[in-house]
């Protein structure tokens, strides 16, 4: 049997809800800033959230709910310059203290680290997105305690499929089975169980509704000794909460 060697996160959703606290108001406002008159609210934003990767989710809107906008000739740059200036009122966002980890998350990547666990991030979201989370909320050096930052367009391919989650596993020298990737969604999930990991899922308001048929726990949240998860899936061994005890019993199970 395979010990536990790595673990891997995702990071919107799961680490903080940067969709609905800060990846869709930095949308706004980089819209507003271009003067354009499109405005995402929490319901469609949720549908757009089926594509990911912020460049193909403003296509997406484009061809699918904003069919009447007239694309300008240079439609390729312009969707850049949109989602560059949308990366920048996000860092704003963050350097704000607007976007705090969800429950258990500061606790659980602590404790991995005075572990000796190796950690990666393994995102679509830019580079640029993953240091303003962490050094928001983490603190300045943060970012070093992950050995691999796998986000944005390290690989053609974005989640669902496994590519990125490969990526990260080889720059890594691992195999799967010595590593568990921690997701919030279904096209997250479906990517790190295309690299064949183990997989402990923590639920949000815009992927509550997804299967994870297949997920080793589905938790609404990390959760801390008084603020205990519920357990919509798989055996908790009786905890209420997630440490690295649990990450390791799931890992070996």
């Amino acid at each position: 049997m395979a010990t536990l060697q790595a673990v891997l996160f995702d990071v919107d959703g799961t680490l903080a809800d940067t969709e609905r606290d800060g990846h869709r108001p930095a949308f706004n406002m980089a819209f507003k800033a271009a003067g354009l008159d499109w405005s995402w609210d929490e319901s469609l934003y949720g549908e757009l959230l089926a594509v990911t990767g912020g460049k193909e989710r403003i296509r997406f809107y484009l061809e699918k709910f904003n069919t009447k906008f007239a694309k300008p000739d240079n439609y390729d740059e312009f969707v850049k310059g949109l989602h560059a200036s949308k990366t920048e009122f996000y860092k704003q966002l963050m350097a704000e203290g607007k976007i705090p980890l969800r429950s258990g998350v500061e606790r659980l990547i602590s404790e991995a680290k005075a572990e000796g666990l190796r950690m990666a991030i393994v995102t679509t979201t830019t580079p640029a997105n993953v240091t303003a989370l962490l050094e928001s909320t983490l603190g300045a050096d943060s970012e070093s305690w992950f050995e691999v930052i796998a986000a944005g367009d390290i690989v053609p391919a974005k989640k669902p499929a496994p590519d990125i989650y490969v990526w990260a596993l080889e720059q890594m020298n691992l195999t799967a089975d010595d590593a568990i990737a921690f997701e919030d969604s279904i096209n997250g999930f479906k990517s790190s169980a295309g690299a064949n990991l183990k997989t402990i899922i923590t639920i949000n308001e815009y992927t509550k509704e997804d299967d994870f048929t297949g997920a080793e726990l589905v938790l609404d949240q990390m959760g801390e000794a008084d603020d205990a998860f519920t357990v919509l899936a798989g055996d908790a061994a009786g905890h209420t909460y997630l440490d690295m005890a649990l990450v390791r019993k799931i890992h070996a199970g």
